[in-house]
């Protein structure tokens, strides 16, 4: 019985471990967070929606959106805030 236990055991690990999410989904959910900001917003704003998402990634998300000309920052350090263009 023990044996059996330990085998399934085995098994859903080793289907769970191979279980992540696809490239590029940490990507999709920080930009569909600023697609539902209304106007400004803030990088701890856009953290809170972004739960899993390091605060590293929330960034070079938002660099590559502001060179692409999607957002612009106003300000710097903690008090900065992003506004969405047109």
């Amino acid at each position: 019985m023990l044996s059996i236990l330990k085998s399934a055991y085995r098994d859903l690990v080793e289907r769970v471990g191979g279980v992540s999410a696809p490239r590029g989904a940490k990507t999709e959910l920080v930009l569909t967070a600023i697609n539902q900001f209304s106007g400004e917003f803030t990088v701890s704003q856009l953290e809170r929606e972004c739960p899993g998402v390091s605060r590293d990634m929330v960034r070079r998300v938002l660099r590559a959106q502001q060179a692409a000309g999607v957002i612009e920052c106003q300000g710097r350090g903690p008090a900065a805030r992003w506004f969405k263009k047109g």
